[in-house]
């Protein structure tokens, strides 16, 4: 059988960082901050057009209270961004990105810890994209950022080691991105395996990396673990979840198992389609596996819809990203 690349998740900086101290309490910061927490609440459970409304309130008490060269409006729009990428919407997440790095290094310093968050945002963002060349001088820059101000072996590192790797595998660099992937989750399993909700994301990484050097046991093994932490810490029908399945699925036909992977892509899809609904880039990645699963099957009667609906999905995509 044909190779399928599993696509690699993501893995996003923690979404609410830490505002800053010292600037007056007042009502409208305490309504932001509690919008704030909605909007995170929101965001774990994969509710991601809900959290962007509630975000953007957020946005706009902070920007009428502080101004908007102010270091925590910087954070609400990168937050709105966060929430921006994962809904699919690539080029607001970007303008967003670009704003609150621009205002972070002018006012907290190019070396900043909130600096590192958004190039590590920005530079995944720019993966997602394909723009390689582009991402990894931005994650590296996020990596030697927090190294020097938490250590090598702080949780904080393994997003943008996660990233990087995610990079490298992407152009097919397995030998820069293996190492890169191990660290990140050595970091994170340092007291015991861990129960962070993040680690399902480098799970999936990593498997993926096993599956295109076609070291299927060990990725399987990966799955099954971010399946079971997902599952557990964010819900059955968190994206995370499907990433895994999808990635699975990948797994399972690649040996054979086409039953196995059929029924997996498509719980993959439906599981996606709860959250993202059917037009989000991460569903029509999976629609698309599907349908070449089928075509290399020699289903090609099963196969034509859903090739249909990918192309039509990628040329609708096309004209911009607009919710």
């Amino acid at each position: 059988m044909k190779a399928m690349r599993a696509p690699i998740c993501v893995a996003v900086a923690a979404l609410f960082l830490s505002l800053s101290v010292g600037t007056p309490a007042s009502a409208k910061q305490d309504e932001a901050s509690r919008l704030d927490k909605k909007a995170e609440e929101l965001f774990q459970a994969g509710k991601y057009a809900a959290a962007i409304s509630v975000a953007r309130q957020s946005l706009a008490i902070r920007e009428k209270a502080l101004g908007p060269d102010h270091p925590e409006f910087a954070t609400a729009l990168n937050n709105l961004a966060v929430l921006h990428y994962n809904k699919g919407n690539y080029t607001e997440a970007e303008q967003m990105y670009k704003r609150a790095l621009s205002i972070e290094e002018k006012t907290l310093g190019a070396d900043h810890t909130e600096v590192a968050s958004t190039l590590n945002n920005l530079g995944e963002l720019y993966r997602t994209q394909e723009r390689y060349a582009e991402a990894a001088p931005l994650l590296k820059r996020s990596i030697a950022i927090r190294e020097k101000a938490v250590g090598p072996d702080h949780p904080d590192i393994a997003p943008a080691l996660s990233n990087l790797a995610a990079v490298y595998t992407n152009q097919g660099q397995y030998g820069e991105a293996e190492p890169l992937f191990k660290r990140a989750l050595a970091i994170l399993d340092k007291d015991g395996p861990s129960n962070d909700p993040d680690a399902t994301i480098l799970l999936n990484n990593l498997a993926s990396l096993y599956y295109n050097l076609e070291r299927y046991g060990e990725a399987e093994a990966l799955l099954k673990r971010s399946l079971t932490l997902a599952k557990k810490t964010l819900g059955p029908d968190h994206p995370n979840v499907a990433q895994s399945l999808n990635t699975l699925a990948a797994v399972c036909g690649r040996q054979g198992r086409s039953a196995d992977a059929e029924q997996l892509f498509k719980l993959s899809i439906a599981t996606y389609e709860k959250t993202l609904g059917p037009t989000h880039p991460e569903v029509i990645g999976v629609v698309d596996n599907l349908a070449r699963f089928y075509k290399e099957q020699g289903r090609h009667a099963d196969a034509a819809p859903l090739f249909k609906r990918v192309k039509a999905s990628r040329q609708k995509a096309d004209g911009g990203n607009r919710i």
